[in-house]
Formats: C-alpha cells, sequence, structure tokens
C-alpha cells in the first residue's frame, strides 16, 4: 500500500520529499570527508574540515596536519638520548654551519700550561711597604684588596680609628699610660691619607673607637 502525499509535500516531479533529508550536492556525493568547493570558509577551514584531513588516507596534507610518528621510521626513543646533536630547535633561526661542533683542546695548548699562574694576592701583600698597603685601602674601596691591605695592617698592629678615620699604631719608644679599664694616653704613629706621610704625636686612645 503506497501512501501519497498532498501536492503541498510533493516536489515538481512528483516525488515525496521524504526521500531526501536535504538538498542533493553533486560536487560532494554522500560517504565523501571532503567540504564541496562551493562550501563557506567555516566547513572547510574549520574542525570540521579538520576532521575530513585528518580521516583522510595518508597523503601530504594529512602528514602536515598530523605530523609523523617517529617510532615507525625506524628511531629508538626507548633511550634518552639526542637523536640530532647539531639541532637545538626546529623554530631556531640558524644552519647547519653556524652550530658550533663538539670539540676538545689539547691539553698542552691550555693557557694555564703557558702562562705561569700568579701568586695567591694574600702571600704577595706580605713583602708590601707600609705605605704600599695605605695606597690599596685608600684607592681600592669595597674591593677583595682593600680587605688584605686592612688584614695585613692589622697584622702590623696598625688599628683603624673610626672617629677620626685614620690608621694609627703605638710608638714603640714610648710606653702608654693607662688611665682607665677602655682609656690610655700615649705616644701613637697616625697615618695621614690627605698629606701621605706618618705624623707622631701624643693622643689619648679609647678602646672602643678602634677596630681590633
Amino acid at each position: 500500500m503506497s501512501s501519497v502525499l498532498p501536492p503541498g509535500l510533493q516536489n515538481s516531479s512528483g516525488n515525496n520529499i521524504n526521500n531526501h533529508t536535504g538538498p542533493v550536492d553533486t560536487q560532494n556525493p554522500a560517504g565523501s570527508n571532503h567540504p564541496s568547493a562551493d562550501a563557506p570558509p567555516i566547513a572547510k577551514f574549520g574542525l570540521s574540515g579538520l576532521d575530513a584531513l585528518v580521516k583522510a588516507d595518508e597523503n601530504e596534507q594529512a602528514s602536515f596536519a598530523m605530523g609523523q610518528n617517529l617510532a615507525l621510521m625506524g628511531l629508538d626513543l626507548s633511550e634518552e638520548l639526542e637523536i640530532l646533536k647539531n639541532l637545538a630547535s626546529p623554530w631556531q633561526e640558524t644552519s647547519r654551519s653556524e652550530v658550533e661542533p663538539y670539540f676538545t683542546l689539547p691539553s698542552v695548548i691550555l693557557q694555564k700550561n703557558i702562562v705561569p699562574q700568579p701568586e695567591p694576592c694574600d702571600n704577595k701583600i706580605l713583602s708590601f711597604l707600609d705605605e704600599t698597603l695605605f695606597y690599596i685601602f685608600y684607592t681600592k674601596p669595597r674591593d677583595t684588596l682593600q680587605e688584605y691591605a686592612a688584614r695585613e695592617l692589622v697584622a702590623r698592629n696598625w688599628r683603624y680609628h673610626r672617629d677620626i678615620q685614620v690608621w694609627l699604631t703605638k710608638d714603640s719608644n714610648v710606653e702608654p699610660v693607662l688611665i682607665s679599664p677602655e682609656v690610655e694616653q700615649g705616644v701613637y704613629v697616625f697615618f695621614d691619607p690627605h698629606n701621605w706621610e706618618k705624623i707622631r704625636k701624643e693622643f689619648v686612645l679609647h678602646y672602643s673607637s678602634v677596630q681590633a
């Protein structure tokens, strides 16, 4: 028994429109994953277009979209080794000729075997005069040489006075007089950095004002 639809539900040829669920695309037959040429851009370049490209047979476009499986190319990926030592990154703008190859220098041409090593500064500074140590101290602020010079001056019984900011030492020919447990009076030798000379004069020294 065949059903006859009203004229409003029939097409111009008299066939029922139930035979087709939509318009027929002659350029994109049923079962094809590729969008038609006249399809809108969203269909060709959107997710539906990418889905059709992924499901396509193995070709250059599918390889470009999905990439290549390195395991299928005979590469051993089980070990953590560099596959290519002269390729840092595929996005690094450099050529193979600019990549520095691995190399080693013979020990005979190393600088340490040609130029003698300088003596340590803390050993060399022991032979300097007091004036040389003062020059290093005042001309090398916040430097390691300043610390070396200060240590050697202290080892030679010089003390830095924090209040008047000069170096001083006891006169070995005159014994100081102890005024109190923290104060003494005697003759001291001061180094004047402005006139660059040693000055001998009597002075009352407070132990708390000098750095030991």
